[in-house]
């Protein structure tokens, strides 16, 4: 934006003349009082009259001049004040958009984690059943010994593997649990 002094402008020629013609009227009735002489009064009198309608015509025109002149800086100010709020609503939607796309996208994953997470504990269970089940015939079956042992040892195996899963899914789904409800404050505090 301009300086006061930049946007100040110059006195315009015409307001000059329009004082410079007045002042001729005033000195000029000014000599005619002095002078004492009829004829001459009577000239400085049509004299000022003619020059103060002259000023006041030339006053009148400059003053409608500013008029339509601010009236234009209005109207491209207005203009400006218009595209900028068009940029600014277009820049909104799309910053809105973007956040609910990208807020979709984190309930689709947390929607998939917590399936995932569902079948890793259908599977834990599952694993530890199996685990009973072969903890109870290795006790029944102690004769098979070395291959039951083997047996055991995989089911451990993969029920460990299964816990581990679970506990890292569950830490996953809590993750993006708090990154939702950030996503989700987030809006609401952008509208505030």
């Amino acid at each position: 934006m301009s300086s006061p002094t930049a946007r100040r402008r110059q006195r315009s020629t015409r307001l000059t003349v329009a004082v410079s013609l007045l002042t001729i009227a005033a000195v000029l009735v000014t000599a005619a009082f002095l002078g004492d002489v009829a004829w001459f009064q009577a000239f400085a009198a049509v004299s000022a009259v003619v020059l103060g309608a002259a000023a006041t015509r030339i006053t009148h025109s400059e003053l409608m001049q500013t008029r339509r002149d601010a009236a234009r800086d209005r109207a491209e100010q207005a203009q400006a004040y218009r595209s900028l709020t068009e940029e600014r609503t277009a820049e909104h939607t799309a910053f809105a958009d973007s956040m609910k796309s990208r807020v979709d996208q984190q309930e689709l994953a947390l929607t998939e984690l917590e399936s995932a997470l569902s079948e890793a504990q259908k599977r834990a269970a599952e694993a530890t059943r199996k685990f009973n089940a072969e903890a109870r015939r290795a006790e029944l079956a102690e004769q098979e010994g070395r291959a039951v042992t083997v047996r055991l040892e995989e089911a451990e195996e993969r029920a460990a593997e299964a816990v581990l899963r679970v506990a890292e899914l569950e830490q996953e789904a809590d993750v993006l649990r708090a990154e939702l409800a950030a996503w989700q404050a987030e809006p609401a505090r952008l509208r505030a």
